[in-house]
Formats: structure tokens, sequence, C-alpha cells
């Protein structure tokens, strides 16, 4: 007997633009500087070249080189025509699209080049895939490297109908953290627009210009696990500033998820900050309305994909803002195996908790996107 399909919502997915996007759109003195990449004769190493900068680094290996090779990739990993289809076979109705060509946003160094190429890329994305289907929430992208660049092209994407935005876990190197005051302006345009901050782990910056490369902490035995793991922490951090520094207390209807780090650090986290705040009182500053674990409770949420601790989270720890996510079509998602993960994690779970993870707190975050049709 085959399974009944279990229909969910995602909070996590990707879409992989046109890799000549930024080069076919800007003006030649601006596409000079975006990321180019230029593979050596034996196939194993290339020079990456980005706003001045160049740096050697190995192509992978294994998987992760299947899925840069478009023959190996899920269908609709870069043609929305095609991802429809994808998502019904798998039983995802709709979805958080973040981008992949803005992963490179911390690498650049010139405010310009960024803040047109994002630019770029939203009019692009709201066009070609959030256009598409009122099933895609397509996240706008901003630059963390001018916050006046950020707030500006907030409160344009907001106009144009983008009901979230992408932000890395940490800015770009050379502008202050999300903790700083300075970051108030951008909180305030995103709670009056009522845009999602979306906030993707694995978006730390790397210097490039050393060699590093995203996700590359550890090296040597157990590196793989431990850099994986290492990725889930970042999106933690986003949370604490945002807590910590009053911005979430001053701004009570800003929404925050973070996608793909799991949902169990979140009553940690609420905890710990709550044992900080009460027991170092008298060094707390800035004072805050609310607790932090309210705070945490009401204005955040969390994506997961295969964790099956994540449902405790909700049942046993109280965190009802749970989010299932396929991370769609990424090697560590769930694509191709989409129902047997979701049976494996809701067959013996209340109906009630289950809803609430594969559709409630997403209709919760994006009202927009229609109800999934009863005959699905």
């Amino acid at each position: 007997m085959s399974m009944e399909k279990i229909w969910a919502n995602s909070g996590d997915s990707h879409f992989l633009e046109p890799e000549s996007l930024w080069r076919d759109n800007l003006p030649k003195r601006l596409s000079e500087l975006v990321p180019r990449a230029e593979k050596d004769a034996d196939g194993e190493w290339e020079s990456v070249h980005i706003d001045g900068m160049s740096f050697r680094r190995k192509i992978p290996t294994g998987r992760a080189r299947e899925f840069l090779d478009a023959s190996h990739r899920a269908p609709g990993a870069g043609d929305i025509a095609k991802r429809i289809p994808d998502l019904d076979q798998e039983g995802i109705w709709g979805e958080v699209v973040f981008p992949s060509l803005g992963m490179w946003s911390s690498s650049f160094r010139t405010p310009e080049v960024l803040r047109e190429a994002l630019r770029v890329s939203n009019d692009w994305a709201f066009e070609e895939i959030e256009k598409y289907s009122p099933r895609m929430v397509t996240t706008a992208q901003v630059s963390t490297l001018d916050i006046g660049d950020a707030v500006a092209e907030l409160e344009r994407v907001a106009e144009m109908g983008y009901r979230a935005v992408f932000m890395p876990t940490t800015p770009h190197p050379l502008q202050k953290d999300y903790n700083r005051d300075e970051w108030e302006p951008f909180w305030t345009a995103a709670e009056r627009a009522g845009i999602v901050v979306a906030f993707h782990i694995g978006t730390d910056p790397v210097d490039l210009s050393a060699g590093g490369s995203a996700g590359m902490v550890y090296r040597g035995p157990g590196g793989a696990v431990l850099n994986y793991t290492e990725t889930t922490f970042s999106g933690q951090r986003a949370v604490m500033k945002m807590v910590a520094s009053g911005a979430l207390d001053r701004h009570p209807g800003l929404r925050v998820l973070v996608s793909e780090g799991g949902a169990t650090w979140v009553p940690f986290v609420a905890d710990r900050m709550e044992e900080g705040y009460r027991q170092h009182q008298m060094a707390v500053r800035p004072k805050l309305k609310r607790s932090p674990k309210e705070i945490i409770y009401s204005q955040v949420y969390a994506s997961f994909q295969h964790d099956e601790s994540a449902i405790a989270a909700m049942t046993a720890m109280g965190f009802n803002n749970v989010m299932w996510g396929s991370d769609y079509p990424h090697l560590e998602g769930t694509y191709g195996h989409t129902q047997e993960t979701l049976h494996g994690l809701f067959d013996e779970v209340d109906a009630a908790v289950r809803e609430r993870i594969t559709v409630g707190a997403f209709q919760e975050l994006f009202p927009q996107v229609p109800p999934l049709p009863v005959t699905a």
C-alpha cells in the first residue's frame, strides 16, 4: 500500500539564478567587479575574481560536485516552470525561496556594486519567481555593507510586494553588528512594511582573499561533520543579538525566521538569556519591557528538515513557532525522499502538532500564500 501523501509548507528552499545575471544586467564598470570563476585545465581548481580580489579554490568533489552539474540537479533548481511539478511530487505547497548568487554578498567591498547587483537580483526574482505562483515567497536581498542602502532597498521591495528579506546571519565585516543602534532604521522599516526578516544559517562572512571558503572552519579528522554542525550556530547568535540589544522588544510586530538551523536551540537560548538577564540585572543594558523568553517565543520562528528533536521543542518545551523546511534542492535537503521524511517525523505525532509544524506556522508568517486545497 502506498502512503497517504502528507502535504507541507516549506520554510527553506533555494533557487539557482542564471550565473550571468549580474554581468548581463549591470554597466560594464560594475559588471567587471561581480564574481566570476575560471576553471583550470585540469578541472580540479579554479580562480575566483570578485570586486578587485582574486583567490584560488578547489572544486568540490563527490555529490557536491554533482550538484554543480546541471544534469544531476533537481529539475526545478533553476527552472521555475519545472519547480511546481517538483513540489507537487514531493508534497510541498508553499515555500520560502532563498537566493544563491546573494551568498556572495559579504565578499563585496564597493557599496555601489553590491547595491546595484542586489537590485538586479530583486527585480529578476520578483518577475521570474514571485509572480509565477502565489505559492512562492521569494526573499529579497539588501546590502549589509551600507545600512542606508539596505533601508532604501527594503522600502523599494516592500512597495513591489515582497514579504520577506534574506539577511546573512552576520552583517558585512565592514559594517556594525546587528546588536548596534545603527541598525535601528532597518528594523523600523521592516516592521512598518510587515516584512519577515529571514536569516539563513551558514551565511557568516568569509575572508575570500585569504583563501577561505563558505562553511570551512575546521580541517582534519571530523571536518565535514564539524563544519556542517558549525553552520547552525550563526543563526542562534543573530537572534541573541536582536533580543539582547532590545531590537525585537522595541519592534513587537517584527517577525524573524531562522531557516535550516533546527528548532531545539530556541528553548535553550531563551532559557540561557532569561537566566543571564535575571542573574546579572545590575549589568544589563538596555532594560527590556518583556523577558527574553517571551520575546523569542512570540517573534522568532525556526525551520528544520530532518531533526526528530525539533518536534519536542513544541510538544515538550512549549515553543510553538516550529516550521518544517525541505531545503530544496540542496544535498542536505529532502528532495527525492520528502514523503518518507515527513511520515517518519509525523506518523506518531498528534494531528494538531503536525498541522502547526507543517502548515500553520508558515501560514501565520505568510498569510498571503493560498491555503492548501482540500483536494491536494
